[in-house]
């Protein structure tokens, strides 16, 4: 009897002290809870210098494997990839997740250029100081814009190419993000901690719930940064607008897999039959229980998918 007052007594302290923790530091429970989803990927923090800057990235699976590099979306970094990595990381496949310049813990400084072709070209410098000549790559959103114009800038580089919900392409319906910015709003612009709530069930179909101390450290973390993300959002609209890459899609030589939500806020599902149509041989699918992130939203089904795509390339 005893030792189960002891036992529990010792669970109360240690529940006493979690909500302290998340009180007070809630930035050191959101490291350790990010730290145990990058192990639970057998992910790796690493940084490799690339001309003038330094390059965070997350790694996981064989160093000698085949090399699959994804890119995150506007307003993302390396951990939008952390959920998919158990997944994926299956001992045939080298990931490989960086923050890209303007993200994360990449270089944020406002006075840089962030389109997309120099965002391309950026990917091809790091894969030239990472020592990979050529690659499987994907990328969700306007990390599938980068990706997608890296397949036709630097076609010889690439093994295959996976697109979840990339921008860079006008469909035939317009999205809910569309007809924002067409009115001159930025609808993932985050203004306070409960708008995080907004913006995730803007992003998501079924979004997760944020505890209110994380909602607040998006919120500050978005405030930092305001500037920068501002610009980078309207430069990411006019060359998804007025420098869509639908007339160049023939130009891909890349292996395609398109993977799409059904529920797509932000770039309407529409887009799909443009890039199936546009790329030679594209495959897509669907999932019609999922938004703008299917690899979060989604992640067993998705990387099924992707798996059995990258096995055939």
């Amino acid at each position: 009897m005893q030792a189960i007052e002891i036992i529990l007594t010792i669970l109360g302290i240690l529940v006493l002290a979690l909500i302290a923790v998340y009180a007070f530091f809630p930035r050191s429970l959101y490291g350790f809870l990010r730290n145990a989803l990058r192990r639970k990927g057998k992910l790796k923090e690493k940084s490799v210098k690339v001309g003038d800057l330094a390059w965070p990235y997350l790694e996981g699976g064989p160093a000698d494997g085949e090399p699959l590099v994804l890119l995150h979306g506007f307003g993302g970094d390396k951990d939008n990839w952390a959920m998919y990595a158990p997944e994926m990381v299956v001992g045939k496949y080298r990931l490989i997740a960086p923050d890209l310049p303007g993200f994360g813990d990449n270089i944020r400084e406002a006075g840089r250029d962030y389109d997309m072709a120099t965002q391309a070209s950026r990917v091809r410098d790091f894969l030239d100081a990472m020592g990979i000549e050529k690659c499987h790559i994907g990328g969700n959103s306007m990390g599938g814009f980068v990706a997608l114009r890296f397949a036709l800038d630097y076609p010889e580089r690439l093994l295959s190419m996976t697109l979840f919900n990339n921008a860079g392409v006008v469909g035939a319906k317009e999205s809910e993000l569309q007809k924002e910015a067409l009115a001159g709003r930025n609808p993932l612009e985050i203004h306070s901690a409960d708008d995080v709530k907004r913006m995730m069930a803007f992003v998501a179909h079924k979004p997760m719930k944020v505890p209110g101390q994380f909602r607040k450290i998006f919120y500050e973390d978005f405030a930092a940064h305001r500037e920068l993300l501002d610009k980078i959002f309207w430069n990411l609209v006019e060359d998804g607008t007025v420098r869509a890459l639908n007339d160049r899609l023939g130009e891909v030589k890349a292996p395609t897999l398109i993977i799409w939500g059904r529920h797509d806020q932000l770039i309407d599902v529409s887009c799909v039959k443009v890039l199936e149509d546009g790329i030679p041989n594209a495959e897509s699918v669907i999932f019609e229980d999922a938004g703008h992130v299917p690899m979060i939203e989604k992640p067993k089904e998705t990387a099924a998918r992707h798996l059995e795509f990258l096995a055939k390339h």
